[in-house]
Order: C-alpha cells, then sequence, then structure tokens
C-alpha cells in the first residue's frame, strides 16, 4: 500500500496531492464513515478528495470544555472531578491553564523494560523500521501487541484524556522513539487537525530516563491559548495540485516568529521512566538537540482524537485514515 511506501520515501511524489487521493481511494473504507461528519460541519466534497482548514467556510463554534472561557467554574463542579484525588485535581487544573500535566511513574520499570526489549527484537527482523525521518517508529502499535494494548490503550489513561477533552477519546497513531526526535517548535494542531479545532490529544511516555544531554522534550506553557497556525496563515507554498516545497520548515520558522513575537519561554521536560506527559492539541513543543553522540532517549508517543470530530491532516491536506473497526 502507497501508506507503506510513504512511511519511508522522500522524494518529489510526496508533494502531488494526486498520489495522496489515489492513497485515499485505497482505503476507502476508512473514510466512508466520515461522509456523516462532512454533512453535519457542511463540508460539500468528497470524502476522497484532499481536505484543509480552508474547505471549512467557518469555524465551527465547538471547543473542547477545558478551553471554554468558563472552564474552572465548571471543572469545580463537575461530579468526576469532584471524585478525583487532590494531586490529581491539581494536574487537570494544570492541563487546563498550561496546556500539559505530568503523570510521574505511570508505567513500571517492568513494563518499559519489556517494551524496550520488543522494539528492540522488532527493528533486529526488521518487521518495524524507522520512517523517512531515521527516528520515528510509525505506528509501533501495529507491529508490537505490548505497544498497543498496555499503553497506547491502557483504560485509566484512555478515562482521564476522555474526561480532558469532554468525549470519548479515539486511539489514533503512536510514534515510537529511540534517540530524542530535535525536532523545532510545533504544535501538533498542524499535522493532525481536527473539527472542531483543539479535539486531539497527546501522551509522550518515557521508556527510560531522560538527562539534558540525549535532546529532552521541551514545551512552551500557556502556548495552547494561541491561536491556531493553519496553512493559511503562513507561507506555505501550497498549489491546487501540489504540497508547498519546505512547508514544514516554512511552518517552524512562522513558530519560530511566534515564540519571539509572544515572549514564550521554554521549559523542558527531564523525565523519569515510566513518566508520561499529557499535553494539550495547540500545545508548542519539539525536541532539543541531543549532545551527547549516541544517546538515546526512548519514549512512546500516542495521538487520540475525540469522537465526532473530523480528523484531518493540515499540512499535507489529507483526510485522517481512521482505525479499522468491526463492519468497517
Amino acid at each position: 500500500m502507497l501508506t507503506r511506501f510513504f512511511e519511508r520515501y522522500t522524494g518529489f511524489l510526496r508533494s502531488l496531492k494526486i498520489v495522496y487521493v489515489l492513497n485515499n481511494l485505497l482505503h476507502a473504507p476508512q473514510l466512508w464513515r466520515n461522509r456523516v461528519l462532512y454533512r453535519q460541519y457542511g463540508l460539500r466534497k468528497s470524502v476522497l478528495s484532499p481536505l484543509a482548514s480552508g474547505d471549512f467556510s467557518r469555524r465551527h463554534p465547538d471547543i473542547p470544555w477545558l478551553d471554554r472561557q468558563d472552564a474552572a467554574d465548571r471543572l469545580a463542579a463537575h461530579p468526576d472531578f469532584q471524585k478525583m484525588a487532590p494531586a490529581m485535581q491539581a494536574k487537570v487544573r494544570q492541563f487546563m491553564e498550561a496546556g500539559y500535566c505530568v503523570l510521574e511513574g505511570f508505567f513500571d520499570e517492568k513494563q518499559t523494560h519489556a517494551l524496550n526489549q520488543e522494539v528492540d527484537a522488532l527493528l533486529a527482523r526488521g518487521t518495524a523500521k524507522f520512517n523517512y525521518t531515521g527516528r520515528k517508529i510509525f505506528n509501533l502499535h501495529e507491529y508490537s501487541a505490548r505497544a498497543d494494548q498496555a499503553f497506547f490503550r491502557q483504560p485509566e489513561l484512555l478515562d482521564l484524556l476522555s474526561f480532558l477533552l469532554g468525549r470519548r477519546v479515539i486511539p489514533f497513531q503512536t510514534l515510537g522513539f529511540t534517540q530524542g526526535s530535535e525536532q523545532r517548535a510545533h504544535s501538533d494542531s498542524i499535522h493532525m487537525t481536527t473539527e472542531p479545532q483543539g479535539y486531539l490529544i497527546a501522551t509522550w511516555i518515557a521508556l527510560e530516563d531522560c538527562g539534558p544531554d540525549s535532546g529532552p522534550l521541551f514545551y512552551y506553557p500557556g502556548s495552547h491559548r494561541l491561536p491556531y497556525v493553519m496553512s493559511a496563515d503562513y507561507n506555505s507554498g501550497n498549489t491546487a495540485w501540489t504540497i508547498g516545497k519546505d512547508n514544514n520548515r516554512r511552518y517552524e520558522d512562522r513558530i519560530a516568529e511566534l515564540i519571539r513575537e509572544k515572549q514564550l519561554q521554554k521549559q523542558d521536560f527531564i523525565a523519569r521512566r515510566g513518566d508520561v506527559l499529557i499535553w494539550h492539541a495547540n500545545l508548542l513543543h519539539g525536541g532539543n538537540p541531543i549532545r551527547r553522540k549516541d544517546a538515546t532517549r526512548r519514549s512512546l508517543v500516542c495521538h487520540y482524537f475525540a469522537e465526532g470530530a473530523i480528523c484531518y491532516h493540515e499540512m499535507s491536506q489529507r483526510p485522517a485514515l481512521l482505525p479499522r473497526t468491526d463492519g468497517a
């Protein structure tokens, strides 16, 4: 399938929208279910066509409940919040106010060690491979039942994420890392976008202790409150037929400008094995440079979007291929 091909391919074909349409045709059963949502949100186009934020004539007014102006009052009055331990209540408030929270030691050493061993074995056999970035194992959960069931679909974590979004979350995508990404500051919403906006949430799971020299993850607290930066908000270079050359670099340049303009304060995440960082769809984050040769930063990133939201990829203008279910 083209999806597997494009995980490792870096050439000109990645810029042609028609190639993505062909991939959509090959995965039509995973897209048919979008038809009801397209009608609901006023989209008058095929579910197999390219999709971008500019296709929505207006932004849908619905936003996640913790992004609303009365979020603090609504949170305090929520019966499930009132049942939480004070420490967990503080973490939920931090997510609301800063755009992230950390669950320290959520996974134990035995669990993380077992997954690391499994990832090494999958890479050694060639069953799993790094994608075109050379850093990411795309959708690791498709190769590892342990990653899928014990981490990606961990029941307590799914319940918490669903509470934070105010809707049931759908496990969507995973990325496995053995080294730091060294990726510049960005928001997930340019890569995995939702309509209405904000109905995506992510976790970053530390599979080993992370030191300051191993390219630790960083984020900008409170940046989730900034307006979403979509393709129309920077010089993407997109045309009717192609994705703009250096689109990602141009986007990251715009984000760097925004950070300077707003004087945002960067914070590094020096994680311990088993820690889980939960972040908002629009939180600006990235990976620091690796300062020690061959330093590892084993981790698993999981993305989820909310039931009832349209999910698509703004930068490449593709509707998201939804997880298959029985009868799909």
